[in-house]
């Protein structure tokens, strides 16, 4: 991307801004004025950065398919970590093996942007930034890491369930359904009733939002301040099927341990409202609740096409991005 055609801010996608505005440098830098421009050439581009990033990975242990890099904010600066030190921001480039690869870094940005500034979901602080190329990447705090460098205790559902690539093979994390993923929370939080909401909406937003890769370890327990767990702050939200043709649910049983079906899902072959209104009954939400919960997700929400308008996908993928939101959104509708 030309750096000089930035007109949105590429935290919080505010108008105006040729870099960070000051609401993201607050939430994600704790006001410091960051760059959106990395200190570094694409590795692709660069032998000596290659390196640098080859042997920053080799060293940090976070979970997943797509290649990851740790960094720390020094001064005003971000840059990868060192040997011994702890990272508090996590940089995801642009991955390979999918199709329109170069979006990925602007859908996951979008897709986050719009839970937090839409939904009002807790999520992890996130921003797109720049190699000096102008190749994008998609950065997000750590949030179990406090301020001081100290880690806070975090549990992700795949290891609640007692499932690992040893006990469960290859499709470990895909082998569940989210009723019996909802009785996980409630099995171990003790402040359940407050969180399965959170779950609850979680759940029905990567179903609108077409994140069909929503699986046991993208859902996780962190520690709280006194000790307890709650529902961590949401991560790795994305439009898969801008990607990839998947399904609606990431996992295998999909919504219910049972199999249920709404009249409605019999024969479309989709979820529609009646189904989410029946795991919400199952996992424990209150009847008064699940339609003050639902509302939102079936709403016309012009802040989401707005948000949609000023992001940095291309203008053929925000069509795209809008017509399986409508989609989606017209199955729950029925």
């Amino acid at each position: 991307m030309n750096m000089n055609e930035l007109r949105n801010c590429p935290g919080t996608l505010a108008e105006g801004f040729s870099t960070y505005s000051p609401g993201c440098l607050r939430r994600l830098f704790d006001g410091r004025k960051v760059s959106h421009i990395l200190p570094y050439e694409r590795p692709q581009e660069s032998e000596e950065a290659a390196e640098l990033f080859m042997e920053n990975r080799r060293r940090i242990s976070i979970s997943g398919v797509q290649e990851k890099s740790s960094f720390i904010l020094e001064k005003n600066v971000l840059r990868l970590t060192r040997a011994g030190e702890q990272g508090t921001y996590i940089l995801k480039p642009i991955p390979r093996d999918l199709k329109k690869v170069d979006q990925v870094p602007a859908n996951e940005h979008l897709t986050m942007q719009i839970a937090r500034q839409v939904y009002r979901m807790d999520t992890a602080e996130n921003a797109l930034i720049f190699f000096k190329d102008g190749t994008p990447a998609y950065i997000t705090r750590r949030f179990d890491v406090n301020k001081d460098g100290s880690k806070r205790g975090k549990e992700d559902f795949a290891t609640l369930a007692g499932k690992t690539r040893h006990s469960g093979g290859a499709n470990f994390k895909y082998d569940y359904s989210y009723e019996e993923a909802g009785a996980l929370l409630r099995e171990h939080v003790s402040a359940w009733r407050i969180e399965i909401e959170k779950y609850f909406s979680l759940v029905l937003f990567n179903f609108l939002f077409s994140n069909g890769d929503a699986h046991l370890k993208n859902f996780s327990l962190l520690e709280a301040m006194n000790g307890d767990y709650l529902l961590s702050p949401a991560y790795d939200l994305v439009n898969t099927r801008l990607h990839v043709d998947d399904s609606d649910f990431a996992l295998d049983r999909g919504l219910f341990a049972d199999g249920f079906k709404s009249a409605r899902f019999k024969t479309s072959g989709h979820p529609a409202l009646a189904d989410f209104e029946e795991f919400g009954r199952r996992i424990g939400v209150s009847e008064k609740r699940i339609g003050k919960l639902t509302g939102p997700f079936i709403e016309k929400q012009p802040l989401m096409e707005a948000l949609v308008s000023r992001s940095f996908l291309k203008e053929s993928d925000k069509r795209s991005y809008l017509l399986m939101y409508n989609t989606k959104r017209n199955y729950l509708l029925g």
